[in-house]
């Protein structure tokens, strides 16, 4: 299978990268193809220019949208701020994802062009599930994300994975997540 990994994260010794470590080489041992695409890393420029909102993409953009096109499998990996995903992913969506590439409309009805791609999304937060879930934001951030933007692009989101309360979990917690994480991605 066809593994592509957006990773959305500015500090290389962040769990996130720790996340990112073992989510590629626990699909590379299934003998499956990963491209990881580090946002910060790769410099891509996240701001939506005005000639993007007429159709018109740059190189950059159409690089991007190769990987997807290519991809079975998009592995977003990214930290949740602000209640949201970081501005540089979402910048990646406004412009890679754009319309006629990943959405349509046909006689008033919207198409994703995306179908028959699976997604799965691995986030950490600071908060805990339990404080999320209790606000309403757990259900808030599925919406608006695996089923405003993912799913409206035909993707079927296959696992949405939250390591929370970061900041007070120790190594043995992290190392848990890790093992299990490898385990479920492969599902």
């Amino acid at each position: 299978m066809n593994h592509l990994i957006i990773y959305t994260h500015p500090r290389k010794r962040s769990f996130n990268h720790a996340i990112l470590d073992a989510v590629t080489e626990s699909l590379r041992q299934e003998g499956d193809e990963v491209i990881v695409r580090d946002l910060y890393g790769i410099g891509f420029q996240p701001v939506l220019g005005p000639s993007e909102l007429l159709g018109g993409v740059g190189e950059d953009v159409v690089l991007e949208q190769s990987y997807v096109s290519w991809a079975e499998h998009v592995v977003f990996i990214y930290p949740l701020w602000w209640t949201g995903m970081p501005a540089m992913l979402k910048g990646y969506i406004d412009r890679v994802f754009s319309y006629g590439f990943a959405y349509k409309y046909d006689d008033g009805v919207q198409i994703g062009l995306l179908a028959g791609k699976k997604a799965t999304l691995i986030h950490t937060q600071n908060k805990s599930s339990e404080q999320y879930e209790a606000s309403g934001m757990g259900n808030a951030l599925r919406l608006t994300i695996d089923e405003g933007i993912l799913a409206y692009c035909g993707f079927k989101v296959n696992h949405h994975f939250v390591f929370d309360s970061i900041l007070s979990s120790n190594v043995e917690d992290r190392k848990t997540w890790l093992a299990q994480l490898s385990e479920w991605v492969r599902k």
